[in-house]
């Protein structure tokens, strides 16, 4: 591949994330979107003609045609449809969780490292301008308290709370605490579904740190807030109204009076943009994903420690 060659993708499931998918691989300079993937052949037609692509219904049509691909499809088809590109050397970003459960989850690692091809799992808050502005302020977290709350919609009930929202969360927590969990306790109540749709986790780390997250999906109100207490500094994140705070410890002898304040305004950014452009990029330099399979795969195995709790 030349460095200014286009790399040519496709997506498979162009439902509510997958359409989002295709729309940023179209308007990139780097891609050529060779085709969308749906069941719903009504749903590829449209979203293909949205973006000047081709819609095809079984996405065995793209081997041989396609480098890599974005998978937005049910979770408990991740596995299945994941790896046979895999096995073809066709790079892979599929959206998280990466599998619905942990030996699924493992086979895809495990495959996408035998065949030496990217895997990268759609962790879209690692790619949030608020955890990349303050990711190097951010250092050595002894508490973290995290909220996610938002009202019911259908779309991923097919897992529970745990693996719809609060993995989001999970993942952004242990890439930033960095350390192995050594205990969890959770609880979780089935509302709407016959899954837990709020649950509460404590998380110890091994390093003494202690994460306290809260995710609903039956909420009156979205609420999307992570804060960071630690030995120099309390940060606090609103992801939706794009705003930080940081709050420095004073010196020695210095007062209550002393404590230093900033406020940061998160200029606006495309996440979803950004890992994609990202992947694109790892796809043309073999170099190693922002959230690789096997950090995928972390968080999917906290997530289940908390799930099999509730």
């Amino acid at each position: 591949m030349t460095a200014d060659a286009k790399i040519c993708v496709g997506v498979v499931g162009v439902g509510y994330l997958g359409k989002f998918h295709a729309e940023k691989y179209a308007a990139s300079e780097k891609a050529k979107l060779i085709a969308v993937v749906d069941v719903d052949e009504a749903r590829a037609r449209e979203i293909a003609d949205q973006c000047h692509t081709e819609a095809i219904h079984d996405y065995r049509q793209l081997f041989g045609r396609v480098q890599c691909v974005s998978i937005a499809v049910p979770t408990r088809l991740h596995r299945d449809i994941a790896r046979e590109f895999l096995e073809r050397g066709i790079d892979v970003l599929v959206e998280k969780p990466l599998a619905p459960n942990l030996a699924e989850g493992r086979d895809l690692v495990e495959a996408a490292q035998a065949g030496n091809v990217i895997l990268q799992v759609g962790h879209l808050e690692r790619y949030n301008p608020a955890i990349r502005k303050l990711e190097s302020v951010i250092k050595e977290p002894k508490f973290v308290e995290c909220h996610r709350l938002a009202p019911f919609v259908e779309r991923g009930t097919d897992v529970d709370v745990v693996l719809d929202l609060m993995i989001h969360d999970i993942d952004v927590i242990a890439s930033l605490v960095r350390s192995p969990v050594q205990q969890v306790e959770a609880v979780g109540v089935p509302v709407l579904t016959d899954k837990p749709d709020i649950a509460n986790a404590r998380i110890k780390f091994a390093n003494g740190c202690i994460a306290n997250v809260t995710s609903s999906r039956v909420s009156i109100k979205r609420e999307r807030k992570i804060r960071f207490f630690q030995s120099n500094a309390y940060i606090s994140i609103d992801y939706d109204q794009r705003r930080a705070q940081i709050f420095y410890k004073p010196p020695p002898g210095a007062t209550w009076l002393d404590i230093r304040g900033e406020s940061i305004d998160i200029k606006d950014g495309d996440a979803l943009a950004d890992e994609i452009d990202s992947f694109l990029d790892c796809v043309r330099s073999r170099s190693l994903p922002l959230v690789s399979g096997a950090e995928g795969l972390r968080a999917l195995e906290i997530a289940s420690m908390i799930s099999s709790q509730l």
